[in-house]
C-alpha cells in the first residue's frame, strides 16, 4: 500500500502565499493550489497592514525567547523593532488589563487578523465550498498552507480563528492542519508498516556539563514517555493500538547515525538535543565537534524511507535570516520536506522539557491509535493547552510540514493489508485454532500463545518477559493467522521488531531474523537479540 493511500480521504484545501513584488514590497497573492471542486480554484491580491506588524511584535515582546525581534515586512515600521525585555511568563505592566487576560487577548487578537487577512475575498468563498463538502461528507477539512514568502513563516499561523470565543485552526477537530511547500522533490513509495518504529537520537545538549548520565536519564525519559500508554484517553480507539518499538541513540557520530538508519527500518526518527538556524537546513549538535545540517540528514532519511521527523529541538521550524533578511528554505523542516521526507515536525520556538514530554506522549499515543499525523498533532496540540493554558505559548509550539502528496498515514489502518487474528472462516465456520506454546529447554517451564498472540520482550506488560539485556522493550511477536490456501499445517509466524534481531535455527544452523516476518514450525528453536541467550522450543499441539 501506498502511503498516499488513507482510509479517511478527507476533502483538502491548500492555499499558497507569496509577495508580489512588481506591485510593491506589501502587496501579497492568495491563491488556491487545491481544493474539493474546479470552482474553487480562485485567487485574491492583498496588502500586508503595518497593524497587523504591531500585532506581531506585541505577541513577541510577551512570548519570543528571541533577543531580536522578527519583522515581517522590512521598513514597513517608523521605527526600529525593541530588544526582547520581557520574560515570556512575565505579567504585564498595563494596569487596565488583568494579568490572566493579557496573553490570551494577544492570542485571540493576532489569531483573528492573520485568519481574516488570509481567508478573504474569494479566498472566503472558497473556503465555505471546501468546509460545505467536508461538512456533508461528514469528515474533516484537510487545511494545508504553503507560504512561500519565506518572511511570514516565523508567524504563528496555527493559532489561526475567525472570531472571539472560537477554536484556532489547530485545535479544532473539524480540520486538519499542515504547512506544506510545493518546491518539492516527488514523493517515493513508502514501506507499509503495521508498527511504530521509532530511532530516537540524543544529541548534544546546549546546557553546559550535560554529561552522559544525564544523557541516560533523558533517554529513559523520553522512552517511557514515548512507550508508556494509558488505560483511558480523550479521544475514541476505533483501531486497535500498536506499541512502538524504540532504539536509542546517545550523542551519536554522523557515521554512526547513518549506519543506525540503514540498519534498521524505522518509519520514524526522533532527534532531541540542540539546534540553530542555518542556511542549509540549520545544524543539529549530534556530540562535541560533531555536526550534521538538514540537507545532509535529508538524503539518509529518504534513502531510508523513514516518513516522520520529529525534532524536540529549538528552532527546528525557524527560518535562517541574515540580519533582517529571512533566507528562502532554510528551515530544518522545509529542507527535509523539499528533499521528500513525508512529514516533519518540529518547534517554532524553544519548548520546556516537561511540555515536550507531555506533547511527546499523547503524540505517539495518538499515532500508536493509527491516527494520519496531522490528527495526532491536534490531539497533543490540545493536551498541550489543556495543560498550559491558552494564555501560554506552549500549544503554538509545534509545527508540522507535510508533503503535498502524502495523506498523513503512518501505521496501516486495520483492513488495509494488515491481517486480523480470524475467528471465523468463510461461510461461518469457527477457526479450529490449534494451541501452541513457548518453552526454554533447560526448564519445564511453558507459556501458552493465548488467543493466537504472543508479545515478547523486557517490558513488564509483555505476554512473555524475558530479562535480559540484548532483548529489546518489545522485542519480537509470535501470532496465528488463517492463510485460507486449503493447508492442513497450522500457520503460526514470528514477527521481529528488535534492535539485535531473533536467532532461528534451521537445518543448516542458526539464522538471524530482523525486522521481517516468518513462519514457525513446531520445534524450531529462537534466541532473542543474542547467541547468548537463552535458548526457546516452539511447539503446536497437534492434537
Amino acid at each position: 500500500m501506498q502511503q498516499g493511500m488513507s482510509r479517511e480521504q478527507s476533502p483538502c484545501l491548500s492555499l499558497a502565499v507569496d509577495r508580489l513584488l512588481a506591485a510593491g514590497k506589501e502587496n501579497y497573492a492568495i491563491w488556491v493550489l487545491n481544493a474539493p471542486l474546479p470552482g474553487g480554484y480562485v485567487h485574491h491580491d492583498c496588502v500586508w497592514p503595518a497593524r497587523m506588524t504591531q500585532q506581531w511584535l506585541a505577541w513577541q515582546e510577551m512570548f519570543a525567547l528571541q533577543e531580536e525581534f522578527h519583522v515581517p515586512l522590512a521598513g514597513s515600521l517608523q521605527e526600529p523593532p525593541p530588544k526582547a525585555t520581557r520574560d515570556p511568563f512575565d505579567t504585564p505592566t498595563d494596569p487596565d488589563i488583568p494579568p490572566q487576560n493579557y496573553g490570551g487577548r494577544l492570542m485571540q487578537n493576532l489569531g483573528i487578523d492573520l485568519w481574516n487577512w488570509l481567508l478573504q475575498g474569494a479566498i472566503r468563498n472558497s473556503w465555505a465550498q471546501s468546509r460545505g463538502i467536508a461538512i456533508g461528507q461528514n469528515k474533516p477539512l484537510r487545511f494545508r498552507l504553503d507560504i512561500r514568502d519565506p518572511h511570514l513563516i516565523p508567524l504563528p499561523w496555527e493559532i489561526m480563528q475567525p472570531a472571539p470565543g472560537k477554536q484556532s485552526i489547530a485545535l479544532n477537530r473539524q480540520f486538519l492542519f499542515s504547512r506544506t511547500t510545493s518546491d518539492v522533490d516527488p514523493l517515493a513509495p513508502q514501506r507499509s508498516q503495521d508498527r511504530l518504529n521509532i530511532l530516537l537520537v540524543l544529541g548534544e545538549s546546549s546546557a553546559p556539563n550535560h554529561q552522559s548520565l544525564q544523557l541516560q536519564e533523558e533517554a529513559r525519559s523520553l522512552s517511557e514517555a514515548i512507550e508508556r500508554r494509558t488505560e483511558e484517553s480523550n479521544y475514541a480507539r476505533p483501531f486497535s493500538p500498536v506499541t512502538p518499538n524504540v532504539d536509542v541513540l546517545l550523542q551519536p557520530t554522523p557515521a554512526e547515525l547513518i549506519q543506525a538508519l540503514e540498519r534498521g527500518i524505522y518509519n520514524v526518527f526522533f532527534y532531541a538535543g540542540h539546534g540553530i538556524p542555518a542556511p542549509d537546513g540549520g545544524l543539529l549538535f549530534l556530540r562535541p565537534e560533531a555536526k550534521m545540517n538538514g540537507t545532509e540528514l535529508a538524503q539518509v532519511l529518504v534513502r531510508n524511507q523513514v516518513v516522520l521527523a520529529v525534532f524536540n529541538a529549538c528552532w527546528g521550524a525557524q527560518p535562517d535570516r541574515l540580519e533582517q533578511t529571512t533566507i528562502p528554505r532554510s528551515s530544518l523542516s522545509e529542507v527535509l520536506i523539499h528533499h521528500g521526507v513525508p512529514a516533519v515536525l518540529g518547534m517554532r520556538d524553544a519548548i520546556a522539557d516537561r511540555e515536550a514530554l507531555s506533547f511527546i506522549q499523547v503524540f505517539t499515543e495518538a499515532l500508536s491509535d493509527r491516527l494520519s499525523i496531522d490528527r495526532a498533532v491536534a490531539i497533543a496540540r490540545q493536551h498541550l493547552l489543556t495543560l498550559y493554558k491558552f494564555n501560554q505559548p506552549a500549544w503554538t509550539l509545534p509545527i508540522l510540514y507535510m508533503h503535498p502528496e502524502f495523506e498523513g498515514e503512518l501505521i496501516q489502518p486495520l483492513g488495509e493489508g494488515i491481517t486480523e487474528l480470524p475467528t471465523v472462516l468463510p461461510g461461518g465456520k469457527k477457526t479450529l485454532m490449534p494451541k501452541a506454546f513457548l518453552s526454554f529447554l533447560d526448564s519445564d517451564l511453558a507459556w501458552e500463545i493465548q488467543g493466537g498472540l504472543m508479545r515478547v520482550g523486557r517490558r513488564p506488560d509483555n505476554d512473555l518477559v524475558i530479562q535480559e539485556r540484548w532483548v529489546s522493550q518489545n522485542h519480537a511477536e509470535i501470532f496465528y493467522r488463517e492463510t485460507f490456501l486449503g493447508k492442513s499445517v497450522p500457520s503460526y509466524f514470528l514477527r521481529d521488531f528488535s534492535r539485535y534481531g531473533t536467532l532461528i535455527a534451521r537445518g543448516e544452523g542458526w539464522q538471524k531474523v530482523h525486522h521481517q516476518e516468518v513462519p514457525l514450525e513446531s520445534g524450531v528453536q529462537l534466541k532473542f537479540g543474542s547467541s547468548q541467550g537463552q535458548v526457546l522450543e516452539f511447539k503446536i499441539d497437534k492434537s
